[in-house]
């Protein structure tokens, strides 16, 4: 029994078949806008890839451009045949090619389907990148005269600015790296001498942070140095008082960033592989119903069309003794023990000795 049996007058196989044409190049269009998305995608990423570890996390982008771009190919040759099938003697040269089709257009829509959901799974493997850059980013944030992270305070204090948030995690970061140069630092000071000598490692470490993680919304002048020290600034309580410090994570905001981006890509690419779908479903039809026509030979007539011609487990059965057939067609007999040449016969008339030598003629006396 077929699945979803409808039946179609040669009126409606030909609307079908217009509204499919149509159908095919806005889907044409989708595959532009997945491309597009793809290298949006990209493009921010690579834009902050100085603040992100080395992790694999462009796949999500190259294969929504990947996609995108076979979306164009697929959907614009679909739209030819739909075209062509709208008068039924066209539909000749493309009768042994729409199938092919029709199954290599449904494992695409099943790639649509899984990008989408790659998209709300990239979340984790993002967010650790963005905590191990970050991470890397802060500690080199001093060396401005080394080759390669010459350009590191500047893209940190940008993030900063940019995204109201300070540190990885929290402006605490600060205080456990030193983030000031050895240049800058008045070594013949006492103050200072007794910080670098109290550490183990020798670094300066200072409860403060850098300029960038002032929060320019605050009335108050900003408290960027000795920030635990109650006594060194006027009215002020650490613990208790809102302090004029951007207080989110950079890693927080900027996975927030990226995740309400990844989260509307998403979005647009199920609605794009559910659009897909359908237009696949109405070609589906266009093509049995045509099958058909042929098969009555009247091209005006009514005609049956389908998805499956068969149930679902039927078609499955059928496929499945197809695939066991091909298996049995490549293996060997074992039935003889293997030999292919068991019944071969022999061109030999007379039979030889186990070392297959003939034996010596002996003359005959005379």
């Amino acid at each position: 029994m077929a699945v979803l049996r409808l039946r179609f007058t040669k009126t409606k196989r030909d609307k079908l078949a217009q509204v499919l044409w149509i159908l095919n190049w806005i889907s044409v269009m989708t595959g532009v806008l997945l491309f597009s998305m793809g290298l949006f995608l990209k493009v921010e990423i690579n834009k902050r890839g100085e603040l992100m570890a080395e992790r694999d996390i462009q796949y999500v982008p190259n294969m929504l451009i990947a996609v995108g771009l076979i979306a164009c190919a697929i959907n614009f040759l679909g739209g030819k045949i739909c075209y062509d099938c709208v008068d039924t003697t066209k539909f000749l040269r493309w009768k042994l090619i729409m199938l092919p089709y029709i199954i290599c257009t449904f494992f695409f829509t099943f790639c649509v389907l899984v990008g989408a959901l790659m998209c709300y799974s990239m979340r984790g493997e993002l967010d650790e990148s963005l905590n191990l850059g970050l991470a890397e980013a802060i500690r080199f944030y001093k060396d401005t005269d080394t080759p390669g992270r010459c350009f590191l305070k500047r893209t940190v204090d940008m993030l900063h600015i940019d995204f109201h948030c300070c540190g990885n995690n929290g402006y605490k970061d600060w205080f456990q790296i030193q983030w000031i140069s050895n240049r800058y630092l008045d070594l013949s000071k006492k103050e200072v001498a007794d910080r670098l000598r109290s550490n183990v490692e020798g670094k300066y470490l200072m409860d403060g942070v850098p300029f960038s993680c002032c929060n320019i919304n605050s009335p108050r002048p900003c408290i960027q140095q000795q920030i635990t020290n109650n006594s060194a600034h006027f009215n002020y309580e650490h613990q208790t008082e809102e302090l004029n410090l951007w207080m989110k994570g950079c890693r927080q905001a900027l996975l927030e960033y990226y995740t309400h981006i990844m989260q509307s890509i998403g979005l647009t690419v199920l609605i794009t592989w559910l659009f897909e779908l359908s237009v696949l479903t109405g070609v589906r039809y266009l093509q049995t119903s045509l099958e058909n026509v042929l098969r009555q030979g009247d091209l005006n007539s009514e005609s049956d069309g389908w998805l499956l011609e068969n149930s679902f487990m039927e078609t499955a059965r059928t496929n499945l003794n197809i695939i066991k057939s091909l298996g049995k067609s490549n293996q060997i007999d074992t039935a003889n023990n293997g030999d292919p040449n068991i019944n071969v016969p022999s061109t030999s008339k007379a039979h030889y000795g186990p070392d297959n030598v003939p034996p010596k003629e002996i003359p005959e006396a005379s």
